[in-house]
Formats: structure tokens, C-alpha cells, sequence
């Protein structure tokens, strides 16, 4: 997608490509790399060189992006270690919480990484190892020229009445969701004398490029939810109403952008949202306030569907956490 003439932008592009390309030759790990983890889930590392040292952040399937404990160069590899805390039970039966140190070793080929990672086992009995791979995420496009995108006519993605055009992202996970008054409603009842119960993630049928994507939600007091843009990166939703500034907290890019201002309502009360999503740049109003404007994305998020930024995706809404109401869910994709 092109928002400026092609004869504006190919000298920016190939000076990006020609530092990008210096830059992979002196230090081959610099940067942002898209993981397949083993199991298949979703990671990203970014590497950066701050002060002369080696810095690392990881996502490892769910959760944040979070430095890493150590990361340096051994010969041609680049090894990074983590922390590991677990649960296990010490010689009395009492719970105890037992520290590991993760290895991860990566070597380089080009703009592919294939990386080992080996653990100890919290019993201390052996460790685990597994191997996976990783691609160098392409330079980020610049920042469109909002004023210049055009959108097709918008999609209601949801009727209203039933589930039509939605399923869950795993068709083995428990549903909650249901069409009621039209609302989409998300509801995740627990059994207390029973182990917890997961519930799925439902996801669009559709899959989308680049939109503008507007909706309402609803939470209860304590309510955790999430809109994810292509499959891969969470708009947070959730009741963080009156929490200082945090790139957790509601209409944030999960642990990767910061709201510039807080705008959520407190807990009960419907809030709308305006996203939109053009060449890797995100722009979030809540409530009417601009709290993200035009910003870089650098990876995926994390409970992504996958790593690869270039990839179109679907809307996805968590539901694994705790219920949630939505209504008037409408996008409109950007016109090439």
C-alpha cells in the first residue's frame, strides 16, 4: 500500500534497505525476529546494542515482551539466557518455588535464524531441549499520511442475532460467546469445586490487511479482554480504569505501546473505540481521545496466531479471561 508516489518513497526505501543491509553485515542479530517456538506458537526477539552490550527482549507464546537475562556473541552465535521460576513440592510436600536459567542459541543465515533452547527440569531430573526457527522482521514501512488513505464501504462483522461469520481460533476450546439482545457476549462461568476452565477466543472468518476498525465493549469490575488486529497484535481491553499510565492498561498495545493519556471509563460503563491500522502503524481513540497516534508495531503480541507481520489476519476478541459485551463491530478495509 502506497499513501505517497512511488518516485517519493524508493529513495527512502532503498536508504533503508542499504542501512539495513550494513547494519545485518556488522552485527547479523541486531534487530527483530519473528519465532515459530516449538509447539508452533507465535514469539518474537529483538536484539538491540546499547552502551557497547548486547541487550534481548523475548515473547515467548503468551504474555509480554521481557528483557532477557543476558545476551551475547560466542563466536558466530548469539546466546541469550531467561529465568524460569515453577511450582513443585519440596521432601515435606511443601510448595516451593524452584529457579531455572533457559539457554537459547541462535545462529544466522542470511535473514534466517535456527535456535536451540535447553532447560533444566524444575525435578532437576535431566533437561529439556527443542529446536526452532525464526526470520528477520522486514523493515518497518514509514508512517502513512492518514488525511491520504481512502476505505471501501464498511463490514458489519457482527448481525447482531447469531455468530454467523465468527468461530473460535481453537475448535476444541470451551465457547462462552453467544448473540444476546444484540450484544456479543462472552461468558465464562467456573465451577468452584472443579479444576478452571478455559474458554476460546473467537476470531473473525474474514481475514484483513488494513482497516479502520470501530466497536463498543463492556466490562465488568476486574474484566480482561483484548481485540487483536490481524491475528497478531492485542489492543488491550480491559478495566484499568484510575492505573497510572501502562502499556497493559486499556486501548495499549499489549506491553509494547503505551496510551499517551489515560480515557477509559470505569468498569460497567459501554466505551468505544476507533482503530486504525495502516502499513504496521496503529492509531487508538478511546472515548474519543487519541491515546496512540500513528505509531510503529515492531512484532506480535503476545497469544498471536502466528509471527508474520506481513500476513493478513482476522479480528480476534480473547475470551479467555473473564466475560465481556461487545457491539457494533464495524471495519472498513483500506483501498489499495
Amino acid at each position: 500500500m502506497r499513501f505517497l508516489s512511488f518516485r517519493t518513497l524508493a529513495p527512502l526505501f532503498s536508504l533503508t534497505v542499504a542501512l539495513s543491509t550494513a547494519l545485518a553485515a556488522d552485527h547479523p542479530f541486531l534487530g527483530g525476529w519473528e519465532l515459530t517456538i516449538p509447539g508452533g506458537g507465535a514469539g518474537w526477539l529483538g536484539v538491540e546494542e546499547v552502551n557497547g552490550q548486547l541487550k534481548a527482549s523475548l515473547l515467548w507464546g503468551g504474555g509480554s515482551v521481557l528483557p532477557l537475562s543476558s545476551a551475547k556473541l560466542e563466536g558466530d552465535r548469539l546466546v541469550v539466557t531467561r529465568k524460569n521460576s515453577s511450582q513443585r513440592k519440596d521432601e515435606n510436600g511443601k510448595n516451593v518455588t524452584a529457579f531455572t536459567t533457559e539457554t537459547i542459541t541462535a545462529s544466522v543465515d542470511g535473514d534466517t535464524l535456527k535456535l536451540t533452547t535447553i532447560k533444566p527440569r524444575p525435578n532437576g531430573q535431566g533437561e529439556d531441549k527443542a529446536d526452532f526457527t525464526g526470520r528477520r522482521e522486514p523493515p518497518m514501512p514509514p508512517a502513512p499520511d492518514l488525511g491520504l488513505v481512502k476505505f471501501a464501504a464498511p463490514i458489519q462483522l457482527f448481525n447482531g442475532k447469531d455468530l454467523t461469520g465468527w468461530r473460535l481460533t481453537d475448535p476444541h476450546a470451551a465457547s462462552g460467546w453467544s448473540a444476546k439482545d444484540g450484544l456479543l457476549v462472552n461468558e465464562v462461568p467456573q465451577d468452584k469445586s472443579k479444576p478452571h476452565k478455559n474458554y476460546g477466543n473467537l476470531r473473525t472468518d474474514r481475514e484483513f490487511e488494513d482497516f479502520n476498525l470501530t466497536l463498543e465493549a463492556r466490562l465488568a469490575k476486574g474484566g480482561n479482554s483484548g481485540i487483536y488486529l490481524r491475528g497478531i497484535y492485542e489492543v488491550q481491553v480491559a478495566d484499568t480504569y484510575g492505573r497510572p499510565l501502562d502499556p497493559h492498561n486499556m486501548g495499549g498495545i499489549y506491553s509494547r505501546i503505551k496510551p499517551t493519556v489515560a480515557a477509559e471509563k470505569p468498569a460497567g460503563e459501554w466505551q468505544t473505540m476507533d482503530i486504525t491500522f495502516a502499513d504496521r502503524h496503529v492509531t487508538v481513540i478511546l472515548n474519543g481521545k487519541k491515546i496512540i497516534d500513528n505509531q510503529p508495531v515492531p512484532g506480535c503480541t503476545g497469544g498471536a496466531l502466528w509471527s508474520d507481520v506481513t500476513r493478513p489476519g482476522p479480528i480476534y476478541l480473547q475470551g479467555d479471561h473473564t466475560g465481556i459485551e461487545y457491539r457494533n463491530i464495524v471495519l472498513k478495509p483500506v483501498l489499495k
